[in-house]
């Protein structure tokens, strides 16, 4: 019990010093709980108000950046966290929606790879010393999700509009893109990387074995350069007479 407490005074602390950047992302973060609560009673009150909370989120993302680049407060963390909010929002919701037959099983699944490898390739690409900005297919990509997933939670017709047909198709046209930006974003990385290889690296035991051998070749030509600086005995020195 102490322990516990201890640690929520720690956790109190650390968030005390989040910026309101980060603090905004983390609400972002915490929305996930009360949609999917709100879904396990799925009717148009509870379902309304479900599409409302997840737009509200969505919006906080363009929020927080604002926030951030006007503030000044643009930090490692907020990078990190960030796009990690985005991700959990949007597939915490997909993956209910599977289990209430709302969306098909195999479009969620590819996103969810999608996300979880880019994700993986950024933090590859981070510890080689490499950045993968958002291209614009993936922000075409994030808009059309957050587009696709409001009707669809909505689910419910809408004066007499089939919303959820509708989403359906917005989310198909979302996944297209989730699969090129994908792409897009390995191809980045594999130029960049290329790019920043040094030259003749990946040579291994052959580049060395030619240092080794160019510099065995140079040491005659240094024993030569130290012979021709000594003194030669035949020539009289500056205090010498000739007779």
């Amino acid at each position: 019990m102490v322990a516990s407490l201890h640690s929520l005074r720690a956790f109190a602390r650390q968030a005390a010093r989040l910026n309101w950047a980060n603090r905004i992302t983390l609400l972002r973060i915490g929305a996930v709980v009360p949609i999917v609560v709100l879904l396990q009673w799925p009717n148009k009150a509870t379902c309304w108000v479900a599409a409302l909370l997840f737009l509200a989120a969505a919006l906080t993302d363009f929020l927080d950046g604002y926030i951030a680049r006007r503030e000044g407060q643009v930090t490692n963390f907020g990078k990190f966290l960030d796009p990690l909010a985005d991700k959990l929002l949007i597939c915490s919701v997909l993956i209910k929606m599977v289990g209430m037959g709302w969306v098909p099983a195999w479009v969620t699944i590819i996103i969810v790879i999608r996300e979880l490898a880019v994700t993986g390739l950024r933090a590859v690409a981070a510890d080689n010393g490499l950045v993968i900005a958002a291209d614009k297919y993936g922000k075409i990509k994030t808009v059309l999700q957050i587009t696709a997933l409001v009707p669809l939670l909505l689910h419910f017709p809408l004066w007499k509009i089939p919303v959820h047909g509708l989403g359906i198709l917005i989310l198909y046209i979302a996944l297209l893109l989730t699969v090129v930006s994908g792409i897009n974003y390995f191809y980045m990385f594999y130029r960049d990387w290329l790019s920043s290889s040094p030259p003749g690296e990946g040579k291994g035991t052959a580049s060395s074995g030619e240092n080794v051998n160019e510099s065995h070749a140079g040491e005659p030509q240094a024993d030569q350069r130290h012979a021709d600086q000594r003194p030669n005995d035949s020539q009289p020195g500056p205090g010498s007479h000739e007779p």
